[in-house]
Parts: structure tokens; sequence; C-alpha cells
């Protein structure tokens, strides 16, 4: 069951990427309605993959495998931090370019 936790989160992970996507391939359509809660979706489901890798280790800690906890640190680190900061850009690119959109 805890083992799902990290399916959860690779699966969270690619829907906060694939939403702006989505967003930014629909910008030359004339229905600007829903960009902001697809950005808002996809920023949720990077948070909550975060959480669910937050919920890992500390299922790892609470059943003290210390070994597993050392191996996967840093790998964890590296992969979230990307996770953070490829869908900030994402979402940054399509409030430009639906700012823009909008402005005119």
């Amino acid at each position: 069951m805890i083992g799902l936790l990290n399916l959860g989160s690779l699966a969270l992970g690619l829907i906060a990427w694939i939403l702006p996507v989505v967003n930014l391939m629909r910008h030359k359509k004339h229905d600007h309605r829903n960009w902001v809660a697809l950005s808002i979706l996809s920023i949720s489901a990077c948070a909550i993959s975060l959480c669910f890798q937050i919920f890992y280790n500390y299922h790892l800690v609470k059943i003290a495998d210390w070994s597993a906890l050392m191996d996967i640190t840093d790998n964890v680190a590296f992969v979230a931090a990307v996770l953070l900061i490829v869908t900030i850009i994402l979402n940054a690119i399509t409030l430009l370019v639906y700012h823009d959109r909008t402005a005119k």
C-alpha cells in the first residue's frame, strides 16, 4: 500500500507537466476560459506529488529503514527540485502566453 505513494507521486508529477503543455497547445483557440483552472490543477498536482514523497520518507523513518532512506534521499531531492522547477517554468510560460492573449 505504501508503494502506491511512489506510483501516485509519479503520476501526479506527469500530470503537473502535461496540463500546462495542453494549455499551451490550446492557446490559439478562442476559448480561454479555463486556462487558470488548468494551471491551478497543475501546481496542485505538483504539490500533492511532493507531499506523497514526504509521506513515503516519513514511512521509512517510522519503520526505521535507514539504509533505504540513505539510498533514496539524494535522488528524491534532485527529482523533487526538477519537478518543481519545470512545473513553475511551464506555468509561467502559460501565464505569459495567456496574459498577452487576454490583454489584447
